[in-house]
């Protein structure tokens, strides 16, 4: 970038397509020198990119919808601040006469500040062939660190910028600016297929590492073991794919040797898993929402880690459904829950698991554990039809949906369901079924399960939907609830009236047995003269 005597500032052209030595900065080398492995690797962590990525087996391709034509904008008008942002970079990007053009706009940096350089690719986007290779569940990721006692996380620097795009598709990365219209040789960000090829490059430079020592999430590499001479092994071998794939890493974004490490928006230890709350605190602070907008925003933040919160479904229907009142009790509830939200344990495939299912109208509950302790929370809401079904068939579809979200820890391992509603322990071997049990039990049959009864009362774990919070909501019968209220309240004509509620309880008249004595056979009429 270049001043000229009129003040304007100009846009050059500087080429640099070799790839220099990384320089690394003199107080991070320093601070490198002390890790133990890490110090073989100071290479791996330049002050910046040495350039231009070198040539891969890979290179990202933007494959267009065919009879597509090239769609161009005109560029946004920007700050004098964000002008001077405007140059040319290590060579990343060049002049060009394509035609197509994007406009390009500025958003700022978390770390240190400054501007990025972004070009807005949504009529590029629109036309692109999308890129179906899948991002890992970030629940799923965190599976497999069980009995983990040593973290170190890598970031990688700008990592996009170490993915060259195919020759052909450079034209298409064209973006227009106040001073010319320009184009990226490397991955930029804002294409709609960047996240997914990254994923699919950084699996493919870890394949006989993941699952095994490392989790990769885009550009972020955890490295996990269950001791420091296991660890010293594993540092170096991820460090030396690094090195062999030319892929460099940002030192002030990295940390090393941990106990506890902070990953994804997650405190991961040897204890389990637990919330960050460095990255929850604003959420006391969170204004009432007004509009669905912010409804949508604040459940969206809070559902990110709904297994942490139990009763996450019923808590949050208020908000969902926008009523008034309960709505604002569940947004103060839900801010509460997520600020205090428990350590969970990491599943161990290798032991038998423990299912706590409850069912009622609010919806099914599910609670995995192992030895004792809790794996994570799950709820969801009753779908309308579901809401028509007798007590068994709830009792048995929030075992299947147990079944079904937790199929990755359960498939191949036994599996202990306890329930609160005793006819399901003979649902494996009941003759005469509905079609709609028929058809849950084929899934069930893929299962190695063991049902047990487990009293209501001692239900408390997955007691997630319980119609009963209080021992006066239940209805043992009229006498009884009288004999127990009394106790506590008294008003005018209490027990006609406790009689009268109890009998019109619509619940208790569909579920509970009657006591009565059976009906005698029919008799027939007498035919009149």
């Amino acid at each position: 970038m270049k001043s000229s005597k009129s003040g304007k500032v100009m846009l050059l052209h500087l080429p640099s397509h070799k790839h220099s030595p990384p320089t690394v900065n003199a107080t991070e080398a320093q601070l490198i020198k002390k890790i133990p492995v890490v110090s073989n690797f100071p290479d791996m962590f330049p002050e910046e990119l040495p350039g231009l990525p070198p040539d891969r087996d890979v290179e990202f391709a933007i494959e267009l919808v065919p009879g597509t034509a090239p769609v161009s904008r005109r560029p946004y008008r920007m700050a004098p601040d964000e002008l001077k942002e405007l140059k040319l970079d290590k060579g990343f990007i060049r002049p060009s006469s394509s035609p197509w053009g994007c406009p390009a706009l500025f958003v700022e940096k978390k770390d240190q500040g400054g501007k990025r350089l972004c070009v807005d690719y949504q009529p590029l986007n629109a036309v692109t062939i999308k890129n179906k290779y899948p991002l890992p569940h970030i629940d799923i990721l965190f599976d497999q660190l069980a009995g983990a006692k040593v973290f170190s996380k890598i970031d990688l620097r700008s990592g996009y910028y170490q993915i060259k795009i195919r020759g052909e598709d450079i034209p298409k990365t064209a973006f227009s600016t106040r001073y010319g219209l320009y184009e990226y040789l490397v991955m930029s960000f804002g294409l709609t297929n960047a996240p997914a090829f990254f994923m699919y490059m950084m699996n493919s430079v870890f394949m006989n590492e993941l699952d095994k020592f490392v989790v990769v999430f885009i550009d972020d590499i955890l490295i996990y073991s269950k001791s420091e001479e296991e660890h010293k092994e594993h540092l170096r071998i991820v460090l030396n794919q690094l090195r062999e794939h030319k892929l460099y890493a940002k030192f002030s974004k990295c940390a090393f040797w941990l106990k506890e490490v902070s990953f994804l928006g997650h405190i991961l230890s040897e204890k389990g898993v637990a919330v960050d709350t460095s990255k929850v605190k604003d959420v006391l602070n969170w204004k009432q929402p007004e509009t669905v907008t912010e409804i949508r925003s604040f459940l969206g933040l809070v559902g990110y880690y709904r297994r942490f919160i139990k009763d996450f479904s019923k808590t949050a229907k208020p908000m969902t459904s926008l009523t008034k009142k309960e709505c604002e009790e569940a947004f103060q509830t839900l801010k509460k829950l997520l600020t205090s939200a428990p350590v969970l344990a990491q599943p161990d495939v290798t032991k038998p698991f423990d299912r706590y299912c409850d069912a009622s109208g609010n919806g099914p509950g599910r609670v995995p554990m192992q030895e004792g302790r809790v794996i994570a929370y799950a709820s969801r809401q009753l779908r309308k039809h579901e809401a028509n079904y007798r007590t068994h068939d709830l009792e048995l579809a929030a075992v299947v949906h147990a079944l079904k979200i937790w199929r990755h820890y359960l498939l191949g391992n036994t599996c202990h369901i306890y329930t609160d509603h005793k006819s399901l322990k003979y649902i494996l071997t009941q003759p005469k079924l509905n079609m709609r049990q028929r058809r849950w039990l084929e899934l069930i049959k893929d299962y190695d399960l063991e049902i047990h009864y487990h009293p209501g009362k001692a239900n408390v774990v997955a007691d997630a939907s319980s119609p009963h919070t209080s021992m006066f909501t239940m209805h043992p019968g009229s006498n009884k609830m009288y004999q127990d209220l009394k106790q506590k309240f008294w008003w005018t004509r209490m027990k006609l009236e406790i009689a009268k509620y109890v009998s019109e309880c619509d619940v208790c008249q569909r579920v509970k047995a009657d006591h009565l004595k059976p009906a005698g056979m029919l008799q027939p009429l007498a035919i009149p003269a």
